[in-house]
């Protein structure tokens, strides 16, 4: 008999290890891209006009526009419970790269009450959520 020759997929050895109550195996994208490490460099802002306020922010390491958004937001819910507010909502982002740094320039409306539409934030759960990702904070 003539052994047979089985080619096994990463998929395939993943769900074997799963099914074995092993660690999946990290495929080869996995480990080319390698640990996320953001460089948070600092946050500014402006108060615009009543309730609305700019945040700019400066990063390395961002994997894309998200990432900085991300960050801007954070700034902003932070923003929000220093200023005894409850939420903010976003109204628009701007985000440049050159050379590797990453910058934001983020305007945001905050207020005490739920403020009208679509992307609206409650300030609360928006800083729990960066402290869970470990976004810095105004």
């Amino acid at each position: 008999m003539i052994p047979q020759v089985v080619h096994k997929t990463p998929l395939i050895l993943a769900l074997t290890g799963v099914l074995m109550g092993c660690e999946p195996l990290e495929t080869a994208e996995a480990v080319e891209q390698g640990a996320y490490e953001p460089s948070y460099l600092g946050i500014k802002t402006r108060l615009l006009e009543g309730d609305l306020v700019n945040f700019f922010v400066t990063m390395r390491g961002a994997r894309d526009d998200a990432d900085v958004a991300a960050y801007a937001q954070c700034a902003a819910v932070q923003y929000a419970l220093i200023r005894g507010y409850g939420f903010a909502r976003h109204v628009r982002t701007q985000i440049n790269e050159k050379n590797g740094l990453w910058s934001g320039d983020a305007v945001y409306t905050i207020s005490a009450a739920l403020p009208q539409g679509l992307k609206t934030i409650d300030a609360e759960v928006g800083v729990t959520d960066c402290i869970e990702n470990a976004i810095p904070r105004v």
